[in-house]
């Protein structure tokens, strides 16, 4: 059987599941989840405390424990790895280049865990930084989680993805697992990039989860680090 604090970490999952709680939104007090878990308040902490390191809740000096949102700048950028060498802060905009319907291929239905039948919704976009084409990004989300998403919203919410999945959809992206490789820049990246063929690229494959680790995007991003380098942090 599970520790304590771990059953109680997943009733508390389960009741954000069930959007009991939503994004922004405080949860109840240390004092009164031990009462309705019926747990001392030290178990309820310590599950509040894996929680919030898994950026799934936020403390707040005095005022409490909220929901995580990516409407907060340092969520809903938590993703995005690629940093200038000085460390400067620079303007992030995007480009969408394509928003089309398709048919799951065997990876791509494999990794988000639905049947090659089911149709996804498949977005092309250029990220630029101060103005500069550092990222192609190909995303491919599932059409039945996406009801009514077109062009026209990508476009509107200006690039922000996960901050829109949450807001329109009720879906809140919470952590990822992602592939690391080099590969040579082809024809269209290197065009849509701004290097020469045959250019260096960081290639990242992302399969993004929402609660009760379910995949819900697959996205590939070609990187340019001539300038730039990928960080992360390890735990």
């Amino acid at each position: 059987m599970n520790p304590l604090y771990i059953q109680v970490k997943k009733r508390i999952t389960e009741s954000l599941v069930s959007a009991e709680w939503g994004p922004g939104q405080s949860i109840p007090s240390e004092m009164e989840l031990a009462k309705k878990y019926n747990v001392s308040q030290g178990t309820v902490r310590k599950a509040i405390d894996d929680l919030a390191a898994d950026k799934i809740l936020i403390r707040r000096q005095g005022k409490g424990t909220f929901v995580s949102t990516h409407k907060e700048e340092n969520i809903q950028l938590r993703f995005l790895r690629l940093t200038e060498k000085s460390g400067k802060k620079e303007k992030l905009e995007n480009k969408l280049i394509s928003f089309e319907r398709e048919k799951a291929s065997n990876q791509i239905a494999r990794a988000l865990g639905v049947n090659t039948s089911s149709t996804l919704i498949s977005i092309k976009r250029l990220l630029t930084f101060n103005g500069k084409p550092l990222i192609l990004d190909f995303i491919k989300i599932p059409s039945v989680s996406f009801r009514g998403l077109t062009s026209e919203k990508v476009i509107e919410k200006k690039g922000s993805m996960y901050r829109m999945y949450e807001t329109d959809f009720g879906i809140q992206m919470l952590h990822a697992d992602e592939k690391i490789k080099a590969v040579s820049a082809n024809k269209v990246s290197s065009s849509m990039l701004g290097v020469s063929e045959g250019s260096p690229l960081l290639s990242v494959e992302r399969l993004s989860y929402t609660y009760d680790d379910k995949p819900i995007e697959w996205r590939l991003g070609l990187c340019v680090t001539l300038d730039h380098y990928y960080k992360t942090e390890l735990e």
